[in-house]
Parts: structure tokens; C-alpha cells; sequence
């Protein structure tokens, strides 16, 4: 929910004709910019503003780069993946902590990070640089079998170093190649683009759904069913919005943040998610989510007792932005510990 110094909504009716333009200058925007910068990622990797909780940001810098085989980003994408920034997470399986480590696994390769004289698997000072160190040592266990030495490594992370080394790379086992493109894809959501990100097709498309909702009266929780009278909380109308170009985003903002890249307040094109946040430091903390439609207004859909209508996203609490991808969404968990 937006607070309520939100600067009011713009008249509906004034800005149909404003989005209408604006959705087909989608279109034109992606043509112009398609073939910009993606793929891998090289050289120096930072870490996108807020990704990873303030708290946790100098640990997964500094044990990111501990050697080639891993970088921040993909650190933290492990950690996202793993629990969530969660410290006390415990599966099913009794993994523990923040990087979910199994007790015996950690007994054999649990580090004292922060030189305290103990190895906490509950600690992130401990558990994080341990993560970092075990993608090490995979990595140099894999470090003659043929293709891409991160891939491999992640490989070996998930079905083990024989295995990878038995089949000359990722293993044909689905659960393993499906563990090897999650946290790739979910590098790039983590790491600070370097140059511009590349439009996204299905952006007009989302923005004609949810140009067609406005004035629609915001309900909590709403996800549009016909009990609900077809009403929408924010998160649930950008949701909405992208399952109609067959991209499934998770109900909660601070999870939808993580489905792309990100860029900046001046790259930002139509059909990008706007994220709201009291704390600017950490994409957890984000509790609001909009639908940029150009210059600098977004279709939002704001709190109880107001319609889905048109804001400015220029206020105090704006934290960024994401520009949704199909593998991005994909990767993201839909159940942690």
C-alpha cells in the first residue's frame, strides 16, 4: 500500500488517449533497442541496487569474488534461491540457515567466516562465505571437464562432482539442468546492468491489460476473480497483467522484483514494474508495485478507497525498477523453507 502523501491520481479519462500512444510506442521502443546489451555476464560484477538486504551486501561482495568460477550476482542468486535472505530457514530435508547447508555437509565444509572461533551454520557471517567457499572447491573439482566452468560447478553443486565429471559437463538429469538455468537466470536479476537492458517483448501487451482496468476500485488481496468483482491489489493487477502474455510473475511485489533485469530511473521503458519501499536498501522490504507506462507515470493500483488510476512514480519511496523476462520469472522460487 502506497502511503497516503501519494501525489493523486491523474484524471482517467485525460490519459486514455496518453497510454494508448504510450503502448504503441512499446512496440517502437523494443524494434529500435532489440540487439542491446545481454547474455552473459563479464568482467566486474556489482550487485543491482537493493537486491541483496544492506545487512547482507558486503558479505556477498567480498565472498562473491572469492574465485573465477563464481561472482556476487550469482552468489546471491543462490542465497535468494536457497532461503530467501531467510537466516533461520529449515527444509524439509534439515537444511539450515541462509544458505542451506545440511549439517553433515557443513560439518565437512562449514568456514569460520568472521574469525570468531566457531562455525555457526546459522550465522550469515559464517554461512555465507562457507557457500562462496563450497562453490569454490566444486569448481575445482570440475575444473578440466569441457563447456562453461559455472555451469559445471553449479552442476556439481546440485547432483554432485562425479556426475559431471562422468558425463563430460551438466548431466542429462532434468532436476540438475533445471537448478544450472534457475540460477543463471536469477544472476542477471541480481547483478547492476552494465550498458542497456534489453526491451521486453510482452511489455504492450501488459499494459493493454491494465489500461483496461482503470477505475476499477483497489481491493486488498484482490486478484481480479469475478467474486472479487474483477478488483485488484497492486500486486495482483501487474500479476494479471503478465499472465496474459503467458509470464507468470509471484503474488508478492519484493519476490516480483527479482523476474529481471534492472534499469535505471532514466532507461525506464512502458511496461516495466515500478517497486515502492521504505527502505531503499533492501528489495524485501518493497510493499508496492506499479506499471510504468511512460513518462514517468505508472497504472497503479494504490490502496482501499481508491480506483486503479494513473500516479507519478517520482516520490520518496520509489526503489527501482525490473523489466520482466520470461526466464527471469521462471526462476523465481514459488516455495522456500
Amino acid at each position: 500500500m502506497r502511503k497516503a502523501w501519494l501525489v493523486a491520481g491523474v484524471s482517467v479519462g485525460a490519459c486514455l488517449s496518453f497510454v494508448a500512444l504510450l503502448v504503441v510506442g512499446t512496440y517502437s521502443a523494443a524494434a529500435g533497442l532489440l540487439g542491446g546489451a545481454g547474455g552473459a555476464l563479464r568482467g566486474a560484477v556489482g550487485l543491482a541496487k537493493g537486491a541483496v538486504p544492506a545487512a547482507y551486501q558486503p558479505l556477498v561482495q567480498k565472498w562473491g569474488n572469492l574465485c573465477p568460477a563464481i561472482n556476487p550476482a550469482l552468489l546471491a542468486a543462490q542465497l535468494y534461491q536457497e532461503s530467501g535472505w531467510n537466516p533461520r530457514a529449515v527444509s524439509p530435508a534439515d537444511a539450515r540457515g541462509i544458505a542451506q547447508f545440511i549439517p553433515g555437509t557443513w560439518a565437512a565444509h562449514g568456514v569460520d567466516g568472521d574469525k570468531d572461533g566457531d562455525r555457526d551454520i546459522w550465522d550469515p557471517a559464517d554461512a555465507i562465505p562457507s557457500a562462496a567457499s563450497y562453490d569454490c572447491e566444486l569448481a575445482g573439482y570440475v575444473k578440466k571437464v569441457p563447456g562453461d566452468p559455472t555451469n559445471n560447478m553449479l552442476a556439481a553443486y546440485n547432483a554432485g562432482a562425479y556426475r559431471v565429471i562422468k558425463a563430460g559437463g551438466v548431466p542429462g538429469i532434468s532436476e540438475t539442468q533445471n537448478y544450472v538455468r534457475i540460477i543463471r537466470s536469477l544472476e542477471k536479476s541480481f547483478a547492476r546492468p552494465v550498458g542497456r537492458v534489453e526491451p521486453s517483448r510482452q511489455a504492450a501487451g501488459a499494459i493493454y491489460f491494465a489500461q483496461k482496468k482503470l477505475g476499477t476500485p483497489y481491493l486488498w488481496g484482490g486478484n481480479g476473480t469475478p467474486e472479487q468483482q474483477g478488483r485488484f491489489d497492486c500486486s495482483g493487477l501487474t500479476q494479471a497483467a503478465y499472465r496474459t502474455v503467458d509470464i507468470e510473475l509471484p503474488r508478492v511485489a519484493n519476490d516480483q522484483y527479482n523476474a529481471g533485469p534492472h534499469p535505471s530511473r532514466d532507461e525506464l521503458l512502458p511496461g516495466d514494474l515500478v517497486f515502492f519501499s521504505d527502505d531503499l536498501n533492501d528489495s524485501r522490504a518493497i510493499r508496492h508495485v506499479g506499471l510504468y507506462v511512460g513518462g514517468g507515470y505508472m497504472i497503479n493500483a494504490p490502496y482501499t478507497g481508491a480506483v486503479i488510476r494513473f500516479d507519478k512514480i517520482d516520490t520518496p519511496d520509489y526503489f527501482g525498477a525490473t523489466r520482466v523476462t520470461e526466464d527471469g520469472a521462471k526462476a523465481l522460487p514459488t516455495a522456500r523453507p
